[in-house]
């Protein structure tokens, strides 16, 4: 044979008749199946979470409403104050903060006020008028002026109490003083209803020092 002389091949081809009769197989879709234990885990992970924070947000803070008019006209009735617990664990009571506490006498409740004497100051009411520690005091909050009057010396361990609206207010003019393990936190913001939200103005008191 040549070896220059060219070889035509003929590709090889397969008869259709010849794959007619081969078998093939359906694609069969890949089923999905729930994995029920990831689903109960997250669940309960998620339940979890909400407990832990539902404890963490009840551990530094608290939420009450404010029945009464005691502390009109800076906070109304109905509305909805919100707490801080952690004020007085890093800082100190100071005068003119508003703080929610447990009642001392009966039956327990919990009320919200001003601080007006701190320990170790003299408190006095007279001629409608209130003094700290012989200093008369500045109050811009209050409804109005006390009809009432008396005489208290606030020792340690203990706060002097009014409501703002001083002649419809239940406090430390009628019921004495409140043990300082009594106070819950330091009430800062409204949060309901939505028109009234706002930071709570805490009005510094300057006083005298005791005597």
């Amino acid at each position: 044979m040549d070896p220059f002389q060219s070889t035509n091949e003929v590709p090889t081809t397969v008869s259709p008749e010849l794959t007619a009769d081969v078998p093939t197989t359906p694609a069969v879709p890949v089923e999905e199946k729930t994995n029920w234990k990831q689903l109960l885990f997250d669940l309960v992970e998620t339940l979890a979470l909400a407990v832990l924070l539902y404890f963490g947000i009840n551990a530094v803070s608290a939420r009450v409403r404010v029945d009464g008019y005691s502390m009109v006209p800076t906070l109304q009735d109905g509305e909805y104050v919100l707490v801080s617990k952690l004020s007085y664990t890093i800082g100190e009571p100071q005068h003119g903060d508003i703080i929610v506490f447990k009642y001392p006498g009966e039956p327990p409740q919990d009320l919200i006020k001003r601080i007006v004497g701190l320990p170790g100051d003299s408190v006095q009411v007279r001629n409608m008028t209130v003094f700290v520690n012989g200093q008369v005091l500045s109050e811009p909050y209050i409804a109005a002026s006390p009809a009432y009057q008396g005489e208290w010396q606030v020792p340690e361990g203990f706060l002097f109490v009014l409501g703002d609206n001083r002649n419809d207010s239940s406090d430390s003019h009628s019921w004495g003083l409140l043990p300082m393990e009594n106070v819950i936190g330091k009430a800062v913001l409204i949060y309901w209803p939505p028109p009234d939200w706002k930071a709570i103005s805490h009005y510094e008191i300057v006083v005298a020092e005791p005597q």
